[in-house]
């Protein structure tokens, strides 16, 4: 049998704040709130479930739901910068961009959809300063927001920037997770806090040519221990849709559509994950790929009986 999993880092401004100003991608914050119905629409109508592992911040509607919710202890990074809570006493809250609550509501109606966790706050666990406790005390919110919101118990997640090692995966454990996305084996994919330029330039080729090991892997592989959830591979990045590099935009898709056919196959697992926020840079143009990826996928349901299902339905199959 094969599979075919997708996982969606649901983030917003939550993601991306240290690293860009909010008027630059506020425009693609509203493209993305007004394209993700569509993204929903589509999964729907091909019959594709996935996992939207999503910042427990965005589950609130206010500043003041927002400070409720607040983690007992909150992280320390060395570089402040990186802590939402740092940017939001400078700045404010804004729920237009902060608050994502009213698509939950809508992938909680979609079949096969999964609420999974970003954490609670974009929390980096292999960040300079933080700890393991205000780690847990992070997860503990996202797992009550998730609950007393949308009635989700939570079972999947998602490190924010990739980040993670043994310790935060046994939190996870603890916390109540059965189920964690890791990175590929690839060399390239190691630390990825400590991403060099060789690595980003064989991450970008690897998009077109293979570089690395392959995408696809046997469900046997997947480890998962007393100490640790499921630990389960991302294969393949969908990058955003570039307007200024349109020939690398086909290649990219295609490349895609081989290593899912042959995973389909071969009877092998494919792992395919975005950003909700890049198709809100060309919202249109993305929509396309998706749709094009969806339709391979529903080629090879028919053609291999490949299966589409969410982290958290692998998860429960695998333990089965």
């Amino acid at each position: 049998m094969s599979f075919l999993v997708i996982s969606l880092d649901f983030e917003l401004h939550w993601g991306i704040f240290d690293k860009v100003s909010l008027a630059e991608k506020k425009g693609d914050f509203n493209r993305t709130k007004a394209v993700t119905p569509k993204v929903l629409e589509a999964f729907e109508r091909h019959g594709v479930a996935a996992t939207w592992a999503t910042v427990g911040m965005l589950l609130t509607e206010s500043s003041e739901e927002w400070e409720h919710y607040s983690p007992e202890y909150l992280p320390t990074y060395q570089n402040p910068q990186l802590s939402p809570y740092h940017w939001i006493a400078q700045h404010a809250y804004d729920p237009a961009v902060h608050s994502g609550f009213s698509l939950v509501k809508q992938l909680l109606q979609t079949p096969n959809q999964e609420l999974g966790s970003h954490t609670f706050s974009h929390y980096y666990t292999c960040e300079p300063g933080q700890q393991l406790e205000q780690f847990r005390s992070d997860l503990k919110v996202a797992r009550r927001i998730a609950q007393e919101k949308c009635g989700v118990h939570l079972q999947s997640l998602v490190f924010p920037r990739n980040q993670f090692d043994q310790n935060s995966l046994k939190v996870c454990k603890d916390e109540g997770f059965s189920v964690v996305r890791v990175n590929p084996s690839n060399w390239f994919w190691k630390d990825p806090q400590h991403a060099g330029i060789m690595d980003r330039i064989f991450r970008t080729g690897d998009t077109l040519l293979p570089l690395g090991k392959r995408t696809s892997f046997p469900t046997r592989s997947i480890l998962g221990s007393k100490d640790s959830p499921i630990q389960l591979p991302a294969s393949r990045l969908l990058r955003p849709y570039s307007m200024t590099s349109k020939p690398l935009n086909k290649g990219r898709i295609n490349r895609i559509i081989s290593e899912m056919t042959y995973a389909a196959k071969h009877n092998l697992v494919y792992h395919l994950w975005w950003h909700p926020h890049n198709f809100g840079n060309a919202p249109q143009e993305s929509m396309q790929e998706l749709y094009q990826l969806l339709d391979t996928f529903t080629k090879l349901k028919d053609q291999y009986g490949m299966r589409s299902v969410n982290m958290g339905q692998l998860a429960a199959e695998l333990k089965a």
